[in-house]
This record gives C-alpha cells, structure tokens and sequence, in this order.
C-alpha cells in the first residue's frame, strides 16, 4: 500500500528496462497460476489449450478492436487487459450467432472475423504493432504479480483443491449451487437464448451472459466443460479482474500506483472481522463469492473498462497525464453495458447509481449538467430497460423493496434496546464490508468535499451498492451482489485518497519501506491472532452473530486509542514520525481486513466444499452415469430423473437437485426445481411444490409404475429420450428392462434408452 507515494508524475516516464525485465513479472505471474493449477490436478494439455483460446481466441481479437477504438496508446498491459475484456464482449457476439445458426462447432473460427480485417484493411495493419507505450513502473509490475499470485493461493485452498473436477468418491459434498451454474454452461453450449436445464423447456429469465462464456471456452479450447468451469475459468477470471482494477485505476486517476493499491484492496485485503464464528455474516463473503458465483467475477471484468470508459465521459482527473481514450469511449461504453446487462444484475444498477449521484452533485454545485453525463445516464437507462424487459421478462427473482432487510435478522423485534442495537449492528455492517474503503473518507477529508467529476463518479458507485443492498431485500441474500459490484468503484477512490493521504506525509525512501514494513507486520500479526483465536458464537441473543466483530473492533480501537495519545511522546523521541499520523493510522484501518483470505482458506481444510454454506451430496456413480449420457446422446435429447430433492421431510421436498444437468449437459424434463424463476412469488417460495404436477406425475411413473404407454407419452410429448434412475432413491422396476433398452449400469445408477 505504500508504494501508492511513489506514483510516477504524469510528466515524467519510467525508464525503459530491458524486454527480459518487462516481461519477467507477467511470465511470472502465469507460471504461478500454472503451477497451481496443475498441482490442483488441471492436465497439462487442458492448460495449454486453454491458454491457447484465451490468447488467440480472446486476447487477440480484443485488443486488436480497442486499439482500433481508443485515440492514443498508455500502456502495453492496458491494451491487454481492456482487449481482453472488449474480446470477451466480442465472443459474446460470435457464440449468440453461432449458437442461433445451429453450429456451435464453429464458434472456434470466429476470432477470423476480427483478424482478417486487420490483415487486409491498410488502414488497419497499424493496430498490430503500437510504439509509444508508457512503460510500467517496476514495482508496480511486481505488487501487481504477488497480487494475482497470492489470491491465486486462496482459489487453491478454498475452492480448487477442495472441489475434483469430476468426484472420485461417494461421499464427495459440493457447495449447492456449482452443479446449478455448471448446467447454465452445460445448456449455454446448444441453447441461445439457454433455457432452464432442470425443467425442459422453461424460459431462463436470468444473468446468464457468463456462462455462455464458460460454454465459448470449452467450445474454442476443446477442453471439457466441467474442466473449464472448476479449473480454469475462474483464477483466469480473477487474475483478469485484477490486472484490470490496476489499470483502470491508474487511467482513471493518472497514478499508477493508485491502481496496484486498489487491487490489493479488491484482492488481498478481505472482510474485516471475518473469522467471527459465523461465515456470510450479512449474507456474504467477498472472496468466498468469486468461485460460489463465478458470474460476479465475469460481471467485473465488464463492469471496470465500463468504469473507466465513464469516466471519460464524465471528465478526465486533472493533470493526469493518461492519454485519453477519445470518441471510442462512447463505443466502449455502449458495449460493456450492453454486456453487463445479463453479466450480473447488480452491474448496471450501480453504475446507473454512480451516473445519477455525479448528474445530482454537478447540478447542486454548478448549476448545470454536462450534456455528456445526461447522454451516459441515458445509454444506462436503456441498458437497464433492455435487461429488465428482454433479458429478465421483469421476473424479480425475489428482489423486493425491503428496507434493512439484510441488517433485520440481527436485531431484536422488541426490547428498550432495540435502537441501540439497530445503531451496532449497522456499524457492524461498515466495518464488515466497507472498512477497506476507509481510503474515501480520507480523500473526502483532504479536498474539503472538492471532488472532482471522475471522484464523484466513483464515489457515486462506492455508495450505489450499500445503499441499494440496505434498500432491498432478497431470500437468498442476492442483494449481496450490489455491494460487490460497488467494490469496483470504491477501492479506486479508497487508494487514491491513500494516495493524497501519503502525499502529505513526504515519506521519503526509508520512511515508505519502514511503513510498508510496518503494514505486512501488523497483518500477520492480525492473522495469527484470528487463526489461533478464532471467535465462536453459540446460541444467545439475535445480535449475537455481530459481537465478536464488534469486540474486535473495539480491541483495534483502543490500541489505536492508546497509540494516538502516546504519539507527541513518540515524535519528540523520533522527529521523521511528525506530520505522519494520518498515514500511519490509515495504513492500519486499511489493513484490518487482511486476515479475510487467509482465515476463509483455514476455514476451508475444516469444512470443504463450502462447509458452513449449504452442501449437497455428489456421488461418484451419479456424475458417472452423467457424463455417460452426455457422451451417448444429443444436445437436444430430454432426460428424466427419479432425483428430484436434496431432502425430504415429511412431504416437503428441497427441490435444489442439479447434478444431472450439470453433468449431462442436457435438459431435464423434471429434476429439482427451486431455481426457476417462476418459482418466485409463489407461496412457500423456492420450496413450493411442483407447478405442473401432471408432468410430475407422468415423469415419476416412468419409474414407479411403467408401461408402453407411458414412456410413449414421455417421449412424444415431451421429448424425453433417457431414463436416468438412481435405484436408491426409487427400487428399479422390474418391466423397465422389458420397455426400455438398458444402455448403462453401476452400483446405484441405471440408465434406460426409451424405444
């Protein structure tokens, strides 16, 4: 974080190294991932052929096109890292026609189409080849490096060691909902737009545009889906989301340290408190969210160039030194909303919001509002208006207005004390989630509310998220993504406050090591006291779930106390410390959070899988009998299952099953049913019986009680082509053997071709 002081002036260039020292830290940075990925059991070719896609396939393309939209170059890795996100819009494009046309087998030609022009266009050969790039200060190049290296580590503990690409044993758990996204890709791979795979033929009103990327890669790269989606995407997702928040935020704040800082906010430090006993406190968890929803991941690395392209709308920083991006931002504005609309359905809400607070401010303050801001607030309404009537049929999935909904289960319905506990537990929620931005309030502070417009438009986003999670609520806690997608915003503006905050203290060259030093002491000096003295919560009052955090915040708070009043002491003694307070105390709050990867990794060996967040059986035999079935049938073949609940208690069924058309990658006629969203608004919620119950019917009696007649019907009807019957669930009758030609067989599972 201190290297934030040492940002190169916009007028001054880094010296130009040696290409070896250019490119050590990104070979690096690749051979570290690499490296765990293979130990985590990714195949070697599977690897090289995703990093073959992901550079000629993605990458390529990508930057190509925005070196054709953007007036004048900044930096070599900017083009990258944005070219990689223009590609990923650009595959978006190219899987929708393929997918439509009925050959998605070509999908892997399509970079042709953006390479050849470039090939043969004079005007465009120039996009191969660009000098002029700004170079990279060296410890940028490294902080970013140990970043993307060291989240890497915690996607190894947390989720890829824990997680087998296929399970290898009977009593192998999985977090509930990665055989749900798996099917979202599975269907994405033949389906445009992708239906809901557990229910044949049911409209999937939903943000699917990620998996439709997870469907492209294993498509281009010819590896298999379920290698692509628990090995490859995700630490590729976030090693991108990362590089991107580093060089958006040197463009959008002419400092390229700011940038580096605020991916070490996004990527390093977690949430403060975390290890308070209670996993998901207020229903989520930034790093655990990354791998548990892949799609808020993918609906980042849209959203961050839209940050940036915004903020040339708005109004570039003064003096930055960046060039700018020129009239293609419109372009590359137009294009990433466009796509974050069925990214994530939090992205452009929350730029919406950052947009409306800028107009609001500019207006208050000046009197007037750029015709520029109105013309993007206007391109974000339309991309709003396209996502909620096209894309999710307005269907709310549960999202309602429900004001401090999320702050609710912690406080008590009645008692003389409830405000006061409204009051702690609110403060709980800051510090839990927003500590890390402790860098805004400073900035605020040093400009005396002078922001200028690029501030406010991020400050806007910082606040967006929060303020729409406390505003609405949500039964599975989905208005948790709100706050991630203000992530993006707030971390620029936290390390550019830490920045001026730095600026002020005139560290020198010893004085910065000496704070970096300082900073990596106390966050392991944190860390271990977490890991060793974990925090526990039994059974107590509603708000009991917070006060472990709360003591611990009030523990830092007074060492910090006890370090403030013997300050004037410690600057008589050593006279380098005076007029650096406010460094030293912000370095420490922004720090805080530190331990939150490490302990959700170590929370990670004692209950895998997801441990405390809901787990579902996944046998070894069941994915065997799927993936048999994938590779004996047709894309457009219908299955049925006699597996329909994860429980069943006394007649109600838990409708979250999943694994056959995760593994299958096809169409169920009837499996579980919780997640469709017409299951929404229904009495009893996501765990409503069945709306159909004669498919249900003619569906189970396929197993219980079959005749000619009924597997006629299945197949006729409704297209059902498999029977797939796990014989623990439901004893295997006697005439299937007579009725249906028997394909496959384990010890639990039968498979049956319906003649």
């Amino acid at each position: 974080m201190t290297a934030l002081a040492t940002g190169t002036p916009p007028d001054v260039a880094p010296t130009r190294r040696p290409v070896a020292a250019r490119v050590a830290p990104p070979l690096v940075g690749y051979a570290v991932v690499a490296a765990v990925l293979l130990a985590t059991g990714t195949p070697a070719v599977d690897l090289a052929r995703f990093t073959g896609y992901a550079l000629l396939g993605v990458l390529l393309p990508g930057t190509l096109v925005y070196r054709a939209l953007r007036a004048r170059p900044h930096t070599l890795v900017e083009d990258l890292a944005v070219g990689a996100a223009v590609g990923l819009v650009l595959e978006l494009a190219a899987w929708a026609v393929c997918t439509a046309l009925g050959v998605p087998h070509l999908l892997r030609l399509w970079p042709l189409v953006v390479v050849a022009p470039f090939l043969a266009v004079p005007r465009l050969r120039r996009h191969w080849r660009v000098t002029g790039h700004t170079p990279v200060p060296t410890g940028w190049a490294w902080s970013l490096t140990a970043v993307v290296a060291g989240f890497t580590w915690y996607l190894a503990e947390s989720f890829l060691r824990p997680n087998p690409v296929l399970p290898t044993r009977e009593g192998q758990a999985q977090y509930i909902d990665l055989a749900f996204q798996l099917s979202l890709a599975g269907a994405a791979t033949h389906q445009v737009p992708p239906e809901v795979p557990q229910v044949a033929g049911e409209p999937l009103h939903y943000h699917w545009f990620g998996f439709a990327h997870l469907a492209s890669a294993s498509l281009v790269s010819g590896v298999d889906l379920p290698t692509v989606f628990f090995r490859l995407a995700v630490p590729a997702l976030c090693a991108l989301a990362a590089v991107l928040v580093a060089v958006v935020g040197w463009r959008v704040s002419g400092r390229a340290y700011v940038g580096v800082g605020a991916a070490a906010l996004m990527f390093t430090v977690g949430e403060f408190g975390y290890e308070n006993g209670v996993r998901q406190l207020f229903g989520t968890q930034a790093t655990f969210i990354v791998w548990g929803s892949p799609s808020m991941t993918y609906s980042w690395v849209l959203l961050l160039p839209l940050l940036a392209a915004l903020a040339e709308v708005v109004g570039r920083a003064r003096g930055s030194g960046v060039p700018p991006v020129g009239r293609g931002a419109w372009v590359l504005a137009a294009l990433f909303l466009a796509t974050s609309t069925g990214a994530k359905a939090s992205s452009v809400p929350v730029a919406l919001g950052a947009l409306g607070f800028t107009a609001v401010v500019l207006l208050a303050v000046r009197r007037r509002v750029p015709r520029a801001l109105l013309g993007a607030v206007g391109l974000a309404l339309a991309a709003q208006l396209f996502a909620t009537a096209v894309l999710f049929r307005f269907v709310s999935h549960g999202v309602t207005v429900d004001p401090f909904s999320g702050l609710r289960p912690y406080v008590p319905s009645s008692g003389s004390a409830t405000a006061l506990v409204w009051v702690a537990v609110t403060v709980a929620f800051l510090l839990n989630l927003q500590l890390r931005l402790a860098g805004v309030l400073a900035l605020v502070g040093v400009r005396r509310g002078r922001l200028e417009p690029v501030q406010l438009l991020l400050l806007g986003g910082a606040l967006a998220g929060p303020a729409i999670y406390l505003l609405v609520g949500h039964p599975g806690s989905s208005n948790q993504y709100f706050v991630r997608a203000g992530f993006a915003f707030g971390v620029i503006l936290s390390a550019w406050g830490y920045a001026e905050v730095l600026d002020r203290a005139a560290l020198g060259g010893r004085g910065r090591a000496a704070l970096a030093v300082g900073a990596a002491g106390l966050a392991l000096l944190l860390t271990v006291i977490q890991l060793r003295h974990p925090a526990t919560v039994g059974s107590g009052p509603v708000y009991g779930p917070v006060l472990p955090l709360l003591r611990w915040a009030v523990a830092l708070a007074v060492v910090a106390t006890v370090l403030g009043l013997l300050w004037p002491a410690l600057v008589g003694g050593w006279t380098a410390l005076a007029g650096r307070g406010a460094a030293v105390l912000l370095t420490g709050v922004l720090v805080a959070g530190a331990p939150g990867l490490v302990a959700d990794a170590a929370a990670a060996r004692r209950f895998p899988n997801g441990g405390a967040y809901a787990v579902v059986p996944m046998p070894a035999s069941r994915v065997e009998a799927a993936r048999w079935v994938r590779e004996h049938s047709a894309p457009d073949d219908v299955l049925a299952t006699n597996v329909h609940c994860r429980v069943v208690t006394d007649g109600w069924c838990d409708a979250r099953s999943f694994w056959l058309s995760g593994y299958a990658e096809r169409a169920v006629l009837v499996e579980g049913w919780s997640f469709a969203p017409r299951m929404v608004g229904r009495p009893g919620g996501a765990y409503a019986p069945f709306w159909d119950p004669e498919r249900l019917s003619a569906n189970d009696a396929a197993f219980t009680t079959p005749t000619a007649a009924g597997l006629t019907g299945l197949r006729d009807r409704y297209g059902v082509r498999w029977l797939v019957l796990d014989r623990v669930v439901t004893p295997e009758s006697s005439a299937l053997a007579d009725l249906a030609d028997l394909r496959f067989r384990n010890d639990r599972m039968s498979v049956y071709r319906i003649r």
